[in-house]
């Protein structure tokens, strides 16, 4: 990839443009805001670690949209942040003007790009995006499904004190509340999670994935995630790039999968150098679908919310 645009210079912006450009997962990344001088100065400060950290991908920041020309991805991390006690659903008029606009110049200047949300609620205006673009629903995704995977694969390691990278976990669903951690297809190194968890810790740890943002927020207070969701975005932005066709699971537009027509929703899907090229239907039984139709519920009213 060459050059990526992030749309919006808070701190999962940053925290994104320092770790794609220490990868050096494209030649150049733009860093795209509306306030004069903050995404030039978070250009240079990331620009400058360049020689310490080894990369030589170029960072700039500017505040016109046109910079974004030439664009092969343009990810969207602004909006306003939720506040200890808010859900995702709460920002979703506040975010959904700003969203409106990156999308609008997205099409002006980056009209080959793909897109990637991640502003919240992702599932709601990954939709958005992709009704307002009109672009194959391939080229129009979201970031949330790698994260809340790895926050459960997260708490499954500390909860047994095994190695993070033997733990295979995945979650599906909106990312909210209702989210839905799949115990049945997680695992340590191939061996099934029932085999070191009892019953009451798995629904704890289910518990805590789909509490998973929140915790951090009622935490920090001022201020929500970033380095982990700006990890998890590398990682869609990795498959992309290198194109590996990964297995991720991630906010993708549903037609007909799981039941679910007209709707974007986490779910595992193959990505590749052009983008969420196919959704895995897994055979969900009776209790997970049941799950899986409530979060699709909530996601469904909130977009209906946008008519």
């Amino acid at each position: 990839m060459h050059k990526i645009t992030i749309a919006g210079c808070g701190r999962v912006g940053e925290s994104t443009a320092q770790i794609l450009a220490k990868e050096e997962l494209c030649r150049e990344i733009l860093l795209l805001d509306i306030h004069d001088g903050v995404p030039e100065g978070v250009a240079l400060d990331i620009q400058q670690s360049a020689s310490l950290l080894r990369f030589d991908t170029r960072v700039t920041g500017a505040t016109d949209p046109a910079a974004m020309a030439g664009s092969d991805m343009v990810i969207v991390t602004a909006g306003f942040p939720r506040k200890p006690g808010m859900s995702r659903s709460d920002v979703l008029d506040s975010n959904l003007s700003i969203i409106d606009g990156i999308i609008d110049n997205t099409l002006r200047y980056a009209p080959d790009a793909m897109l990637m949300m991640v502003t919240n609620p992702v599932d709601v205006l990954t939709w958005r995006a992709w009704q307002r673009s009109g672009w194959p629903r391939q080229r129009v995704f979201g970031q949330s499904g790698a994260l809340d995977t790895a926050r459960m694969t997260s708490f499954i390691a500390t909860q047994t004190g095994y190695s993070v990278k033997d733990i295979s976990a995945l979650v599906l669903g909106g990312h909210g509340d209702a989210m839905v951690p799949l115990a049945r297809f997680t695992d340590i190194a191939g061996i099934p999670i029932e085999h070191f968890l009892s019953e009451a810790d798995i629904r704890q740890i289910a518990e805590r994935t789909r509490q998973g943002g929140g915790e951090i927020l009622a935490l920090k207070k001022h201020s929500s995630a970033y380095d982990s969701p700006a990890a998890a975005i590398a990682s869609m932005v990795d498959a992309i790039s290198h194109n590996r066709r990964r297995i991720l699971p991630c906010v993708g537009i549903l037609d007909g999968e799981y039941g679910q027509q007209a709707i974007a929703m986490g779910v595992p899907a193959v990505l590749d150098e052009n983008g969420l090229v196919e959704i895995i239907e897994l055979n969900l039984n009776p209790e997970e679908q049941a799950d899986f139709q409530r979060s699709a519920d909530l996601v469904r009213a909130d977009i209906e919310h946008l008519a």
